[in-house]
């Protein structure tokens, strides 16, 4: 059984994990609402979207010359939105099954587009890339002491030491 304390700390782990986690769902989906904006001729935008998205979406607008060729260049250009964000949504997915590459990956993709806004200038968006980068770095040591706290009571329960336990390459 476990104790009031252990199950508050194990509750505020999973918080903090699925938190963390949850941030690659927002990075896709604000990524495609600022690529709908985009697309739409308006010139605002949410930080914590992707830049390679704005990027794709600079460009379709960019090359539009007439109307036929606009539609054409906004649905290509959405549709390679789409495949970005769904990247994105594949990480929170996998991230929240405990898969430390999926946390690790994102995140050096999400540090990479990071750059993209340093290099334009963007500071704001680059810093705002930084916080998030902060909290799915938090998700993903939150998922780490969670799975090391529960092979603890696990061991404990079984009779075994935890120190002899070893854990999995693809797991938190």
């Amino acid at each position: 059984m476990e104790s009031p304390e252990t199950i508050r700390r194990r509750l505020e782990l999973e918080n903090r994990f699925k938190g963390g986690a949850n941030w690659f769902f927002w990075i896709a989906a604000l990524s495609l609402v600022n690529s709908v904006v985009l697309l739409s001729g308006s010139g605002w935008s949410f930080l914590v979207g992707l830049g390679v998205t704005q990027i794709i979406d600079s460009i379709a607008v960019a090359l539009t010359r007439d109307a036929a060729s606009k539609s054409l260049a906004m649905v290509v250009a959405f549709a390679l939105d789409l495949f970005v964000a769904g990247f994105f949504v594949l990480f929170g997915t996998f991230a929240r099954r405990r898969h430390v590459s999926a946390f690790v990956l994102g995140m050096a993709l999400y540090a990479a587009d990071g750059v993209i806004f340093a290099w334009v200038g963007d500071w704001l968006s680059a810093g705002f890339h930084g916080l998030v980068l902060f909290w799915l770095y938090g998700g993903l040591k939150a998922c780490r002491e969670l799975t090391r706290l529960e092979r603890e009571a696990a061991k404990t329960t079984a009779g075994v030491s935890p120190a002899s336990s070893s854990s999995s390459p693809t797991s938190c």
